[in-house]
């Protein structure tokens, strides 16, 4: 499935004006069904939409696991045990917030600072580099990185790893995510309910998103770029950190 499409364009360098063609990323819109109730309709990139499905009604906190993913054309159907309350929403690409508040994580995970570097290290995808459009995600567990999403969302990226984890039945308390977008309130709260303790991004976090981290037990890593990164909430789980 392609993930870019290549347009006709002029580039300007000072008094320089050049025909190019650049490379820019498709968006697309998709209707989500649990359990063939309409549930969302949102904008993504095109492909890992299963986990992209899966990952969503997750990170929503409207199921602890997923049984089955359907994609047929722009329809994601997601069949999962709930009791949540069904309000459909349209989205854009961009976080409105989870519904409600976000579940308490339980993991008694540690990580070192090496391996915080190793998965922010490894943030990147073949569309970013191509385009510079999108938003990357990957999922860490045991040491290696063991999924990887790109999406014009950075909400997108997030529910595609957590996806990959429910329907390959990975522990969600052991593992890792690491991701370039922006991290408030709706981002983390994501985070909480898929279960995942530790998130570290490279850009910048807000006042809500550090008080959801607080609250839900998550450790929220900001700014995490080159041999530096700023931890704004339990920093217990980084091995050789000295605590607040």
């Amino acid at each position: 499935m392609d993930l870019y499409e290549r347009y006709a364009a002029l580039r300007i360098q000072g008094d320089l004006v050049s025909k190019i063609e650049d490379e820019v990323c498709i968006e697309d819109t998709f209707r989500l069904h649990l359990n063939d109730v309409p549930l969302a309709q949102i904008i993504a990139s095109p492909d890992q939409l299963m986990e992209l499905g899966a990952g969503f009604v997750i990170c929503e906190g409207l199921a602890e696991r997923v049984d089955r993913v359907v994609v047929s054309g722009h329809d994601i159907h997601i069949s999962a045990p709930t009791n949540a309350r069904i309000d459909y929403e349209l989205r854009s690409s961009g976080c409105i917030g989870v519904r409600g508040l976000p579940k308490v994580v339980r993991s008694d995970l540690s990580i070192t600072k090496d391996e915080v570097f190793q998965v922010i290290g490894e943030i990147e995808s073949a569309v970013w580099k191509q385009t510079g459009g999108v938003h990357c995600s990957v999922l860490f567990s045991n040491g290696q990185i063991v999924a990887r999403s790109s999406d014009i969302g950075r909400h997108n990226t997030v529910d595609k790893v957590v996806g990959y984890a429910a329907l390959n039945q990975l522990d969600l308390s052991r593992c890792v995510i690491g991701c370039t977008g922006r991290q408030p309130a709706g981002m983390v709260g994501k985070v909480a309910n898929a279960g995942v303790p530790l998130v570290a991004t490279k850009a910048a976090t807000t006042d809500a998103g550090i008080a959801i981290a607080e609250r839900s037990n998550v450790t929220l890593i900001g700014f995490a770029r080159g041999d530096r990164f700023t931890i704004y909430a339990h920093p217990e789980r980084v091995i050789g950190v000295v605590g607040r």
